[in-house]
């Protein structure tokens, strides 16, 4: 080889020629002891062992260790020589088995080596800012802004591989089942969905604005009415939002609707697309999933997406206090409140330090008013600060509920439905799973029916609980002038793990039952007609009954990589205040830009 060009660095470069890869690095062990291969890859980590050479050479699948020795090739070991971390490689050698006692058994291509014959240096690499490493302690900002070198590492890597064979085998399977997978517009109208849409100027239209969807609602139900029967899209969506682990400002769902169906056959559907979008990622369900209904959940476990592996369950006490002589308790059941209690038995390792410590917790963090609590102790006597306010028939309630028993622990929570069952939620999974009460089941998928259609607006109005269009439940029908509080949903949500990766639900087919759940919910004739006319228009043009479902594709992603945070998942994340800090963005544009689009920028004061 002649002489190549060196870079700015100093290092010698080379073209690929014609050199083109025989097999991945993680792929290697395909070929047999003694053939020649082509391989190609980022340096990881060099090694010189007194004269040879030793790196770690890595591709998407894998990695393998390729070998410079003087005697069999002296001019690519001295190249070797200028070689560094995550610099570009091209390498043909013969592959050899180790040594049996320098067999790596933590890699899966350890039983073997690559004897280099040629070297070609395609490109230098300036020092990354963090080792590409299975594990890194390194600060997620640090990360995000480097994110080139974080999508190296082999987590990322798995992660997208995971996002790749789902969204494949999701294709597969609705393909298999008859569904057209159709595009819907990303510059549509803005309509009322729950939360803030992106608005984009419209500069043909001046003063008017375009909204990235939500979602594919309104646009899933017009194919319907419009005869496709099965539509299907693994589609991009938008909603400006505070963020969290879970949430990004632009996501990815699998949507899809159905014409003539009922409940039963969607979710017929959802169980057989999870089962092969899991199998396809190595995680095996068993169908049929369990099913529960809304209520059901929430008397149990206090939350509408249980972790049902978790082997801990509430109490239902607020009957009892009812007529209990506890002031505090009996309050908050009269005034419409929940008494519940969290039993949980042989729980010893709970100190008075700990349940302090969970006390302040949820007071902190999730606005409780305090946190009850009754230890049983091993001569069966009770210790607490409460039992002093509770009668007779009070403790016998508890005891028979709860099913009292020597090194049990009960926590309390007497206060309005929504937050008793978030704080004792959060404590059943928190220490269900720190006090090792979970079951063997690694995956437990889970399906929850018959949600409330409405609630409660916090400004004594009703508004809905999932969004507007969803059908009532038939036999309900009738209370939607009466008690409408009352009506339930035709709503369903799929749970895996605790984690709720999607939900859906029949809609609305007829007019006059939408227009009549929107004036419930508090809108006038001119409102429904400015909001949602173009959808009710069109249900009276001969909408056939119909429904759907949409997973949370990213969230989906997340559980099968089992991780909890959705920046683990996306190739491309942004932050918690919604920045990209690879490309800089969001970021100021030309005056320019603005006058074309009629748009000015206000000044904003600073802030302190």
């Amino acid at each position: 080889m002649s002489q190549p060009p060196m870079s700015k660095s100093g290092a010698p470069l080379d073209v690929m020629g014609s050199l083109r890869r025989s097999h991945h690095c993680g792929d290697v062990m395909k070929a047999a002891v003694g053939d020649e291969v082509i391989l190609a890859g980022w340096v990881g980590r060099r090694r010189d062992h007194g004269g040879v050479i030793f790196v770690d050479l890595r591709d998407r699948t894998g990695i393998v260790q390729v070998v410079f020795r003087p005697e069999s090739a002296p001019e690519a070991h001295t190249r070797a020589h200028h070689l560094r971390s995550e610099w570009v490689l091209m390498i043909r050698g013969e592959v050899e088995s180790r040594s049996e006692e320098t067999i790596n058994p933590n890699m899966p291509t350890g039983t073997i080596e690559v004897n280099v014959r040629e070297l070609r240096i395609l490109n230098s690499a300036s020092v990354p800012p963090f080792a590409i490493e299975e594990e890194t302690d390194v600060d997620e900002q640090i990360r995000l802004r480097h994110r080139l070198h974080d999508l190296r590492r082999p987590p990322l890597q798995r992660a997208l591989q995971i996002r790749h064979d789902l969204a494949r085998a999701v294709r597969e399977s609705l393909s298999d089942q008859d569904f057209l997978e159709i595009e819907t517009p990303m510059l549509a109208r803005a309509t009322p969905e729950g939360a803030r849409d992106f608005l984009v100027p419209s500069r043909l239209q001046p003063g008017e604005f375009y909204a990235l969807p939500q979602s594919p609602q309104i646009m899933k139900q017009l194919f319907m009415i419009g005869g496709c029967d099965r539509y299907y899209q693994i589609a991009r969506c938008f909603r400006d939002e505070d963020l969290r682990a879970d949430r990004q400002l632009e996501f990815t769902q699998i949507d899809l609707e159905l014409s003539f169906v009922g409940v039963e056959e969607i979710l017929t559907v959802l169980e057989r697309v999870m089962v092969e979008g899991c199998r396809a990622c190595g995680v095996e369900l068993e169908a049929p999933f369990k099913r529960i209904t809304w209520t059901e959940a929430m008397s149990r476990f206090g939350c509408d997406k249980p972790d049902t592996r978790i082997q801990l369950e509430l109490v239902e006490l607020t009957d009892v206090f009812m007529t209990s002589e506890f002031k505090a308790f009996r309050g908050v059941a009269e005034a419409g409140g929940i008494v519940k209690a969290l039993p949980i038995a042989n729980a010893k390792e709970l100190s008075r330090g700990e349940i302090d410590r969970l006390e302040k917790l949820v007071r902190k963090e999730l606005g409780a008013k305090g946190l009850g609590w009754i230890r049983v102790e091993d001569d069966g006597t009770w210790k607490s600060p409460i039992t002093k306010f509770l009668g007779e028939p009070e403790l016998a309630a508890i005891r028979e509920r709860c099913k009292t028993e020597p090194g049990m622990v009960i926590f309390f929570q007497a206060d309005v439905a929504a937050r008793a069952n978030t704080v004792l939620s959060r404590l059943r999974e928190d220490l269900g799973r720190r006090l090792g009460r979970v079951d063997g089941r690694e995956w437990d998928p889970l399906l929850v029916i018959d949600f409330p259609l409405l609630e409660d607006d916090g400004e004594g109005g009703l508004t809905h609980v999932h969004q507007p269009f969803v059908a009532p439940v038939e036999e309900d029908l009738a209370l939607l002038d009466t008690e409408p509080e009352k009506v339930r949903g035709t709503h369903y949500d799929v749970v895996l793990n605790g984690v709720e990766l999607g939900s859906g639900s029949l809609r609305n087919h007829r007019s006059d039952i939408q227009r009549k759940i929107l004036s419930i919910m508090g809108y006038s004739d001119a409102e429904m007609e400015a909001s949602f006319g173009f959808l009710i228009n069109a249900l009276d043009v001969g909408a056939p009954p119909h429904g759907g479902f949409a997973f949370g594709f990213d969230r989906w992603v997340m559980t099968l990589a089992r991780t909890d945070n959705l920046r683990d998942v996306i190739a491309f994340p942004k932050t918690q205040r919604g920045q990209d800090l690879l490309m800089e963005a969001p970021s100021a544009v030309d005056a320019e830009q603005l006058d074309e689009l009629s748009l000015r920028i206000r000044a904003q004061p600073k802030s302190d």
